[in-house]
């Protein structure tokens, strides 16, 4: 090589920042102040600024239902009564609060102090403490309370609960349209409550909750709405239409009268009356009136599928413990916390919406701690934090106190981003949402336009016109071991130590050092660059670039990392993306193919190396997504090295659950001899391998592992046979076409689910 060469360091300069590798324990939160009691069917909202808003309930110790408004600041961890004005709302439970706007509560339905079913619409102002209640147009649907409500394109989307005397489960879907504040027309969809719901890829998602035989579902709903004119456009209503539109009467919307003004509201109840002329503590004009004649509705336009889960090694049960459903990154998480009287059987898992496969984030004894029980669970506008509220199960008071009030006095806190979630705004679809428009020259490519245009000039001579103007090399393809990569410490091949380079360029804080080694037998073919865009999107390179280092002016650089990381590295500096495309047919060239797994993995050691958090958050997020047996060992390898060590305990923990595959694989093979007893000395000195007939008669033949965590016996399980789960195709069409067909398909080792 020339002596013009720069040389990437392998290993972080001593001293310098270095992932420390602890594990992520997540620390409990005591809060102070006018703390609510552990109400039954608030809403609590996350509102930004780290506030968190609880509104109404129930309180089983008083019997009482509630319109307070309290305000949990977490930065001060205290509660406070926020002090509220303006067409203050009845008392209710069960309904729900969607953040709109950034700085506003829409409050829907519930049911008051006297079991009546509401179906209002108010609006919660934070920065004002003000509450309105909007003009609605169209019919009105049938009040409810504990049912799920979404925001998505300017809409309220209601779906299910339960209403009337009788609490029956409600099947249907609608929307509130927020430009002009009129309801569509009601669909039939799927009954449940006490459910979640949110809208991801054009699909309306149900999860969780209980269905009309009153008990806890492992069924996931969607809706495909797109391309339904009913759904994407706005409403249309007329006074006067048949179907399912309700007939409003003496109680229907706009027939309350009254001048009363609102007043400030405490933990009394007073007597506030409201613009519409009702109380604050009576039930809402827009109750479910016996005037309204509810029509059979018609099924939903647009594809409804399901998928019912059987069984899984990481399929959280839904009749243990106290579950809470949300959404993040393209995933439904499902937070199974301990539950009064139930096993510890408790985790944080996740359902990946485009593979529909469950993968196990956390156990939870690492998250959730037996002494607490938790009552509700909010995330942020992004996906990225959760918090969980609830209070001690034995009364801090002592034994005398057993009687005590319970209160909603501690926080846990969460951070989403270390167990590999990118965050709503960081996900694939968000991405492809938010992209610019498409490019005049490039019309075909999953990469964002200007993505797409600027890797059609990567790694081109410059000759072509390209305006490359820098080289890179790394470690020939065929020329490197396992052994070479694995090891931080290790002598870089073919250069020299530190003695050996000029006195000029031997700062300790530059990790570009220039080699005076002439052999080149273990470097790669050049790869053709801007150092205008690798200083842009490289903060190391930017550095040395902007040290206006005489050598620098050669234009070379060494990397010692294997060609094809190397240059995926470089590749992901131009398009911002590590993600494979959805199909050859929208690559139509090869330099758009985007990274391998095995690129990935060695890209996480280099993010480690270079200190660039968002390229090593996004090769977590990928290499636990698509984690697989060819695959596992050396992502546990790649893991340890960048001290990613949640990643690490992922990749070893499936590697057990599926050591007889795993140690057939060549990147087990090839693993060396430390990373190979370190991940053999996962499982506790009690375990072993079980198989066959013994796998069989412990219900393991799908691979399960008993135990949870490292260090409780894993069970690993050799021979495990590839099982098959029936599909059956019974989607609905407004036509009624395709129903009731079903199809026999050979299913993954780790689940077996019915589709439908």
């Amino acid at each position: 090589m020339s002596s013009n060469t720069f040389v990437m360091s392998r290993s972080p300069v001593k001293g310098g920042r270095r992932r420390t590798g602890e594990p992520y324990v997540p620390s409990i939160i005591t809060t102070l102040g006018q703390r609510p009691a552990c109400l039954v069917n608030a809403s609590v909202t996350y509102v930004g600024n780290d506030l968190i808003y609880a509104f109404g309930g129930f309180d089983q110790y008083t019997d009482e239902v509630y319109n307070h408004v309290l305000k949990l600041n977490l930065k001060a961890r205290q509660w406070s009564l926020v002090d509220n004005y303006g067409d203050i709302p009845g008392v209710r439970m069960g309904h729900t609060a969607c953040l709109w706007q950034g700085d506003k509560l829409l409050v829907y339905g519930g049911e008051n102090e006297h079991r009546i079913h509401l179906s209002d619409v108010v609006i919660f102002d934070v920065k004002t403490a003000h509450w309105t209640q909007p003009e609605i147009n169209g019919p009105i649907p049938r009040g409810r309370a504990r049912h799920s409500a979404v925001l998505h394109d300017d809409k309220l989307f209601v779906c299910g609960g339960m209403s009337g005397g009788d609490n029956a489960v409600l099947d249907d879907i609608c929307f509130l349209d927020l430009k002009t504040w009129t309801w569509s027309r009601t669909w039939r969809f799927v009954p449940r409550y006490d459910h979640s719901s949110w809208v991801w890829s054009g699909k309306i998602w149900i999860s969780g909750g209980m269905g009309e035989e009153m008990e806890r579902t492992n069924e996931v709903w969607w809706l495909d709405f797109r391309g339904a004119p009913a759904f994407e456009g706005g409403p249309a209503y007329s006074p006067v239409s048949g179907g399912d539109e309700r007939l409003m009467g003496a109680n229907g919307l706009g027939s309350g009268s009254g001048s009363g003004s609102g007043t400030a509201q405490g933990y009394g109840y007073g007597a506030a009356v409201r613009s519409t002329g009702y109380a604050a503590n009576t039930s809402s004009v827009q109750s479910n009136s016996a005037t309204q004649i509810q029509r059979t509705a018609p099924v939903a336009p647009g594809a409804i599928s399901s998928v019912k889960f059987l069984s899984s090694p990481t399929l959280p049960m839904q009749n243990v413990g106290s579950h809470f459903h949300v959404f993040s990154s393209g995933c439904l998480l499902d937070f199974v916390t301990p539950a009064s009287g139930m096993p510890l059987d408790t985790s944080l898992s996740a359902l990946d919406l485009d593979t529909l496969r469950w993968n196990k984030l956390a156990d939870g004894k690492d998250l959730f701690s037996p002494l607490y029980r938790w009552h509700y669970c909010c995330l942020d506008p992004d996906g990225t934090h959760a918090w969980l509220l609830g209070c001690p199960r034995e009364n801090r008071g002592g034994p005398g106190n057993d009687n005590a009030e319970e209160y909603l006095s501690d926080v846990l806190p969460i951070d989403l981003r270390k167990f590999g979630l990118l965050g709503n705004k960081m996900s694939q679809e968000a991405r492809l949402e938010q992209r610019l428009p498409t490019s005049d020259t490039h019309t075909s490519s999953h990469l964002s336009a200007i993505g797409a245009d600027l890797a059609r000039t990567f790694n081109q001579l410059p000759e072509s016109g390209s305006g490359t103007d820098f080289t890179v090399t790394a470690l020939r393809d065929d020329d490197y071991q396992m052994d070479d990569i694995s090891d931080p410490g290790s002598p870089i091949p073919g250069t020299t130590t530190s003695t050996d380079y000029p006195s000029s360029t031997t700062s300790a804080s530059n990790s570009l050092s220039p080699t005076t080694t002439s052999s080149s037998s273990n470097v790669s073919q050049p790869i053709h660059v801007h150092r205008l865009i690798l200083s842009a999107r490289w903060p190391h390179f930017s550095r040395l670039y902007a040290a206006q280092m005489s050598e620098f002016h050669t234009k070379r650089m060494h990397i010692p990392e294997p060609y094809p990381a190397v240059k995926a590295f470089l590749y992901y500096l131009y398009t911002d993306s590590i993600s494979s495309p959805p199909s050859s047919a929208d690559t139509p060239n090869s330099s758009d193919a985007g990274p391998s797994l095995e690129d990935v993995a060695s890209m996480l050691v280099m993010s480690n190396i270079y200190d660039m958090p968002r390229l090593r958050h996004l090769c977590v997020n990928r290499l636990v997504r698509d984690l697989d047996v060819p695959h596992a060992a050396l992502i546990f390898d790649r893991a340890n090295t960048a001290q990613e060590d949640w990643l690490k305990r992922r990749a070893a923990s499936y590697c057990m659950t599926h050591w007889g595959r795993v140690v057939r694989t060549s990147a087990f093979r090839n693993l060396k001899r430390s990373s190979m007893l370190e991940l053999c000395e996962v499982v506790d000195a009690e375990g072993r391998v079980v198989g066959g007939d013994e796998l069989e008669a412990v219900g393991g033949l799908g691979g399960a592992r008993l135990g949870s965590g490292f260090g409780n016996g894993l069970l690993l399980a050799a021979g495990q046979g590839r099982k098959r789960g029936r599909i059956g195709s019974v989607g609905t069409t407004p036509d009624g076409e395709g129903e009731g067909e079903e199809v026999d398909a050979e299913m993954g080792d780790e689940e077996g689910m019915e589709m439908g």
